[in-house]
């Protein structure tokens, strides 16, 4: 969404350029229509530079009246400097999205703000495991299908959820540091709840996506020799009988030849 203040005086210097044209052109038409006309007596092109002019200064007074109508208008509150970033950072999101590599771009650097935000906290190696492990299980998404497809969205919500704990742990071990020695022990037993959860929890989405990996494997793997291999073999096998038939076509000779003396 564009600004509205800077809108509104952009379309007021616009309408304002706008009449001065106007009321140039008119000005121009009506003074060579006064002269013109008594100087060569009236006629067709005599109606023709007084329609001109008429219709030049009724276009000038129509955008001096929007003019005065616009101006006479309040203008918009201007914006905040925060909002007014945060629709300048959407709308360079929005341009990036357009671009071919633009969601891959995004997400990646998401993903490396939200690390940064977790460096140095008991969260981050963690974030990190379940980060390698949600790369992982996107890489092999598209052949998760059938009968794993309730297990693709499961773990896309045990990743959410995952992640927002990873965010808990980080704020509860910051504000720790500032706790009161005897708030203290309370809050320390609740991080090591959360740390708890959160490492079971990422251990069994790392399970979770081992599990994917064997059925992918088991999915692509024949009960017999695959396809395309036994394709190629048999290729092998003929290109191997031609050439022995070529080698005894060379050492028998042409039989249908006659040997000269």
């Amino acid at each position: 969404m564009a600004d509205e203040r800077a809108r509104h005086f952009r379309r007021l210097r616009r309408l304002r350029s706008s009449a001065r044209r106007w009321s140039v052109l008119a000005g121009g038409l009506g003074g060579a229509a006064a002269v013109l006309t008594p100087y060569a007596g009236l006629g067709l092109p005599d109606a023709a530079w007084a329609g001109a002019a008429g219709s030049a200064v009724a276009l000038a007074a129509w955008r001096w009246v929007d003019l005065r109508a616009l101006a006479a208008r309040p203008a918009p509150p201007a914006l905040d400097p925060a909002e007014a970033a945060a629709r300048s950072r959407a709308r360079l999101v929005a341009a990036v999205e357009r671009l071919p590599v633009g969601p891959g771009v995004l997400a990646e650097v998401r993903r490396v703000r939200s690390r940064l935000a977790l460096r140095g906290t008991t969260a981050g190696p963690a974030w990190a495991r379940l980060d390698r492990a949600a790369l992982t299980l996107a890489g092999m998404a598209p052949r998760l299908t059938g009968l794993a497809e309730p297990a693709v969205l499961e773990a896309a919500a045990a990743d959410r959820s995952l992640r927002d704990l990873a965010g808990r742990v980080a704020s509860v071990e910051r504000a720790l540091k500032l706790a009161p020695p005897e708030a203290r022990s309370r809050l320390g037993e609740a991080h090591r709840t959360l740390v708890g959860q959160l490492d079971s929890g990422v251990a069994a989405y790392e399970g979770l996506v081992v599990a994917a990996a064997g059925y992918v494997a088991e999915d692509a793997r024949p009960s017999t020799e695959h396809p395309a291999a036994s394709r190629l073999t048999e290729a092998t096998d003929l290109l191997h009988g031609v050439a022995s038939a070529l080698a005894e076509l060379r050492a028998v000779g042409d039989p249908l030849r006659t040997p000269t003396r």
